[in-house]
């Protein structure tokens, strides 16, 4: 491992909090497909990781809720989690740990800026997740979830319930009819797809959103017609 390497975990596992006994995980875990060759890619990237950090998040963050939110009925516990295991969430807090910053990119994704790319970054955090459970077990991932993502549960500003139900409900209230949803275009290998979706509202301008499936780009579409028509203030 080179020194340039070391220094740059180094100054990673003080950011996370957590001291790697086996560093092989995290660097695995920041790799992407596109800094490996052949054969290789789906092993020594973070493909793998990614897959189990993302069970690991959605377990911890159900629980953090379960107990967190004593009161509320299943629809408000699960329209919480959406909000917090979202592409968009993982990869605030990728960006608040400045994870870009130490990713293995092939020169493709370097030069297109792959470092400040949101579906990456969500990648890498579901990732790093996964690398810390393999390194040190669930009680240490749990730590680390429950550190960087607990805050934003409490700091959650957004409206509950989820956007196509919202926009659904303002639209047929206005004497529209209901929403429909087209898928535009579909980018990206088939490990790490874009989908882009218009939503389409008689007399109301369209709106496009970007998501790794299409239900996610649903919701992405849903939500730039609520905040551009002032039924949300921001992204939920």
């Amino acid at each position: 491992m080179s020194s340039s390497l070391q220094r740059t975990l180094d100054a990673l596992e003080e950011r996370l909090g957590h001291r790697f006994a086996d560093r092989s995980e995290l660097v695995r875990a920041l790799t992407h497909r596109s800094a490996v060759s052949g054969e290789r890619g789906a092993a020594e990237s973070y493909q793998r990781h990614e897959f189990l950090g993302d069970r690991v998040l959605a377990l911890v963050i159900a629980d953090l809720l379960f107990r967190s939110y004593p009161g509320d009925e299943e629809g408000d516990l699960a329209r919480r989690f959406n909000l917090l295991v979202r592409k968009e969430t993982c990869a605030e807090v990728a960006r608040d740990l400045d994870l870009g910053a130490a990713l293995r990119l092939g020169p493709g994704e370097r030069q297109t800026g792959g470092r400040r790319k949101d579906a990456i970054l969500a990648d890498v955090a579901e990732a790093v997740i996964a690398a810390i459970f393999r390194d040190a077990g669930f009680e240490a991932a749990r730590r680390f979830v429950e550190t960087h993502w607990a805050p934003r549960m409490v700091a959650a500003a957004g409206p509950l319930r989820d956007a196509k139900t919202t926009l659904q409900e303002w639209s047929q209230g206005r004497g529209h009819s209901a929403p429909t949803y087209a898928l535009v275009s579909r980018s990206g290998p088939d490990h790490s797809p874009e989908f882009t979706v218009r939503v389409d509202i008689p007399g109301v301008e369209s709106a496009l959103g970007n998501g790794r499936n299409k239900r996610e780009a649903e919701q992405a579409a849903a939500t730039a017609v609520l905040v551009r028509e002032g039924i949300w203030t921001g992204q939920p």
